[in-house]
């Protein structure tokens, strides 16, 4: 008897040891992919509901659905990015040389703001400074831009500059469309082998949880991109649009966006446009940075009840572990544990006895 216990255990140990090894092997092979596949998965998590509507169209029919969902996604992503880099090189040449202009005339500070407690010292200083030696203080601009489109570039670098990966995402797009309920329905009766019949409420919890946060982010930084474009365009400064789709993408992470406005307030101010700068930068203040702690919180706290703040912890921290796609990631796995954690906390309370 113990001859055949110990036999039971010896075979299961080795299907167990073989399942891991094969398991890390997997994701050996397809670590190179992961971040294409994150977004694949994404994008057809939240289009989904015009998927279904364009499946409803052609007949029940997923291919051609599919196919041409995927390459509406495609030209909505290439088509804008292409867009903004050629926009990225000509405004920036321009924004170059009209600041070596500037500076080559020298620069007059209204006296008011030389006059102010903290900040007018400074300002004398640079002014002075850059009279003195404009030269200088325009290479230090070139480096600046410079160091600026470097670190730009790494951060969308998983996007912009790795066309790989986003070639693999938009082919992968279309298979998570096409076979994306399957893979879904295999997926969920695995797991409901491990958790029993509960694990379609967490399901359920986690899918709600993820288009809140995932809706809450783009809603919010299309909300800032556009009031930031108004404001830009009423203020005189050139590419208003460009300026605008610039904030946009920054309003995906959070504290960057005031430093796009703030900037171009200077720019506005150094230009002799002190009613303009002031402003832009009241705009930037009072409207743009105040949508965004409306729409984030109501759509993301709103529908799924979770603290902002975790929101940020995991923007910032996805976007320090993953990259861009981190933006996204980083909060849905909080959001992802903390709807698990509420639906085990609620299965709990219900399964608990009553008093008596």
């Amino acid at each position: 008897m113990e001859d055949v216990i110990r036999a039971v255990w010896l075979r299961r140990l080795v299907v167990t040891a073989l399942l891991v090894g094969l398991f890390v092997l997997v994701v050996q092979v397809l670590h190179p992919f992961v971040v294409p596949l994150l977004w694949s998965a994404i994008l057809a998590y939240v289009t989904w509901p015009a998927f279904d509507w364009l499946r409803a169209r052609f007949g029940g029919r997923a291919t051609p659905a599919a196919l041409l969902m995927t390459l509406l996604i495609s030209a909505a992503i290439i088509l804008p990015l292409v867009w903004l880099i050629s926009l990225v090189q000509t405004e920036a040449m321009h924004a170059y040389e009209g600041l070596s202009a500037l500076l080559a005339k020298g620069v007059r500070l209204p006296p008011q703001l030389l006059g102010l407690p903290v900040v007018g010292e400074w300002l004398r200083e640079t002014s002075a400074r850059i009279a003195a030696d404009p030269a200088a203080l325009g290479g230090e601009v070139r480096q600046l831009f410079d160091r600026s489109f470097g670190e730009i570039g790494v951060l969308i670098g998983g996007v912009g500059r790795n066309v790989t990966k986003l070639l693999l995402a938009i082919f992968s797009l279309f298979f998570m469309y096409r076979d994306g309920e399957s893979l879904f329905g295999q997926t969920a009766s695995v797991l409901e082998q491990f958790l029993g019949a509960r694990v379609h409420h967490y399901l359920d919890a986690i899918g709600s949880t993820v288009k809140a946060v995932v809706y809450g982010l783009l809603l919010a930084a299309l909300a800032q991109g556009l009031l930031a474009g108004i404001g830009y365009a009423v203020a005189g400064l050139s590419a208003p649009v460009f300026l605008g789709a610039l904030t946009t993408l920054c309003a995906l992470i959070p504290f960057v966006v005031p430093l796009i406005w703030g900037s171009a307030s200077l720019w506005l101010l150094l230009s002799g446009k002190t009613a303009a700068a002031i402003g832009l930068f009241i705009w930037g203040a009072l409207a743009v940075s105040w949508i965004d702690n409306v729409v984030r919180p109501m759509v993301i706290s709103g529908a799924t009840r979770i603290p902002f703040l975790l929101v940020m912890f995991g923007v910032l921290g996805g976007l320090a572990a993953f990259g861009l796609i981190g933006l996204f990631i980083g909060p849905v796995i909080l959001a992802v544990a903390i709807a698990i954690w509420r639906e085990w906390l609620a299965e709990k309370r219900a399964a608990a006895p009553g008093p008596g």
